[in-house]
């Protein structure tokens, strides 16, 4: 689970911004390290603005995170999952994708009554 601490925003701009060619489509996907560090930071930037442990964002392979206040859970799987890949959360999260869009084409998974991102979206614009 990634860490929820603050994240520095010219830092989480720097990762966004080394793989938004690809994000675009103009260029081949980004190495691993750039596309991990710009998921992760992006995650912690979600968790630092909705702190909470209600819902978990999964973005295999590189990081989840619990955030958005609620009732907490401590046991087994969360009754809110949000689940995407790594190209659609960072669509999500620099505002090149709407969450009603993504979750209706089913590029986003999103189980239970509180797994609506929406309101912190997008994170970072290009």
């Amino acid at each position: 689970m990634a860490s929820s601490r603050s994240v520095d925003p010219g830092q989480l701009r720097a990762a966004v911004l080394a793989v938004s060619p690809w994000l675009q489509g103009g260029e081949p996907a980004p190495a691993r390290p750039e596309l991990a560090a710009a998921v992760r930071l992006s995650l912690r930037a979600l968790a630092a603005d909705a702190p909470g442990r209600t819902v978990e964002v999964r973005v295999p392979p590189f990081a989840a995170v619990q955030c958005v206040e609620g009732p907490r859970h401590t046991r087994g799987t969360p009754p809110n999952v949000i689940e995407t890949d790594p190209r659609t959360w960072l669509e999500l999260a620099t505002g090149q994708l709407d969450w009603t869009t993504a979750v209706a084409a089913g590029r986003v998974s999103a189980s239970g009554t509180r797994a609506d991102l929406s309101h912190w979206l997008p994170l970072v614009r290009l």
